[in-house]
C-alpha cells in the first residue's frame, strides 16, 4: 500500500489551478479502484504566517480551505484530513531538521528569492519555511509526494535531509518519490501567462486567475479578457505553439476535459474554455455552499483528522529524537 501525502496553504482563494494540479489528483488517489492508498491531506496554515498577514482574514482563509478540501471529493472515510498547526510535531520536528540543514541550502530557494525580493526586511520563517515543510513530508513516511513545479525544489530539500539524517543519525525517515501529476500541473495567469495562476493575488489584481468559488459570470469575465494575440487568421489557434496565453487556454480547456477540435478563433476558443471551466466549477461550488451551511460538520472531520495525525506522528518524532540524541 502506497502513502500519499499532500498539504495546500491558506495563503489565498484558491484557483482553478489548485483544483486541476492539486485537488484532482488527490481525489483520485483515495478512490480504492484506482489507487490502494494511505492518504493525508492538510491545510498548512503555519506555512500562511511566512510573509505579512491578518489574523482575521487568515481565519476565514483556513475554514474555507477545509470546506473546500470536502466541496472537491476529498472523503474522511477514504482519506485523513488535518490542520498542520493541529500537530504539534510538525513544529517539533521542524527544528531538528534545522538541526540537518545547511545556510547555503535554504538561501537557494526560488521562493525565498521571489517573496524576499526587494523586501526592506524578511521573516526568518521565510528562510526556514522549506524545513517545516520536509517535516510536513517526512513525519507521515509517504512513498511518494504528487507536487507542482513550483514545489519540487522543497521535495527535493526534503529528499536530500532525509538521506543526511538516515546516513548521519540511523535510518528514521522514508526518502518519499516526487510525483508530477501529467496534466494541469501549472496553469497560468490568464493576463500574465508567464506567471502561474496564483491564489496569492490581491482583489482587484486577479484578473487572470480563476477562483474555484467565481460564478459563471465572473469566470466569462475573466477568460474573455484573457491575453491572446493580434492574429485573427485561420490557423490563429493550430499556430498556437509561440503564443503562451493562447497556449495556457488550450492547457486549460483539455485539463478540464474539453476539446479544441474544430476551433479556429480566439472567441470560440474563449467560450469552450468558459464552458469547460464551469463545467468542473459548478459542483464543487454546489457542494460548497452545503458545506458552509454547517461549519461545525467541517470542524469536526478536521479534528477528528488531527487526532489520527498526530497518533501517526508521535512514533516518528520519539524515533528522530532518540536517534539525534535527546
Amino acid at each position: 500500500m502506497n502513502r500519499n501525502l499532500s498539504l495546500v496553504t491558506p495563503s489565498g482563494r484558491l484557483t482553478l489551478g489548485n483544483y486541476l494540479g492539486a485537488f484532482r489528483g488527490m481525489v483520485a488517489s483515495q478512490d480504492p479502484a484506482i489507487d490502494r492508498a494511505d492518504c493525508f491531506y492538510g491545510v498548512s496554515d503555519l506555512h500562511a504566517m511566512t510573509t505579512a498577514h491578518d489574523p482575521r482574514v487568515l481565519r476565514d482563509t483556513i475554514a474555507e480551505v477545509m470546506t473546500v478540501f470536502l466541496a472537491v471529493g476529498l472523503d474522511p472515510d477514504r482519506a485523513v484530513l488535518f490542520r498542520q498547526s493541529a500537530v504539534p510535531a510538525h513544529r517539533e520536528l521542524a527544528y531538528l531538521l534545522e538541526c540537518t540543514a545547511y545556510t547555503g541550502e535554504l538561501v537557494r530557494m526560488i521562493q525565498y528569492k521571489e517573496k524576499g525580493k526587494g523586501q526592506p526586511s524578511t521573516r526568518v520563517s521565510l528562510y526556514t519555511y522549506p524545513v517545516l515543510m520536509a517535516a510536513d513530508i517526512l513525519l507521515y513516511r509517504p512513498t511518494r509526494v504528487p507536487v507542482g513545479n513550483d514545489q519540487r525544489q522543497h521535495v527535493e530539500l526534503t529528499r536530500d535531509l532525509a538521506t543526511r539524517f538516515n546516513n548521519a543519525y540511523g535510518a528514521v525517515f522514508t526518502v518519499p518519490e516526487i510525483v508530477t501529476p501529467a496534466a494541469g500541473a501549472r496553469v497560468m495567469d490568464l493576463q500574465e501567462p508567464a506567471r502561474k495562476m496564483s491564489k496569492s493575488a490581491a482583489p482587484g489584481a486577479d484578473g487572470g486567475v480563476i477562483r474555484l468559488l467565481d460564478p459563471p459570470d465572473v469566470v466569462r469575465r475573466k477568460v474573455a479578457r484573457a491575453v491572446t494575440d493580434s492574429d485573427t487568421g485561420p490557423d490563429a489557434v493550430r499556430s498556437a505553439g509561440h503564443k503562451a496565453g493562447v497556449t495556457n487556454l488550450l492547457d486549460v480547456l483539455a485539463a478540464c476535459g474539453g476539446s479544441a477540435e474544430g476551433i479556429t478563433t480566439y472567441g470560440a476558443l474563449k467560450a469552450a474554455v468558459t464552458d469547460a471551466a464551469v463545467s468542473v466549477l459548478e459542483p464543487i461550488q454546489k457542494r460548497y455552499a452545503d458545506l458552509a451551511g454547517d461549519p461545525a460538520y467541517v470542524a469536526q472531520v478536521f479534528d477528528a483528522g488531527s487526532a489520527r495525525c498526530r497518533e501517526v506522528t508521535a512514533p516518528v518524532l520519539a524515533a528522530a529524537e532518540a536517534a539525534i540524541g535527546l
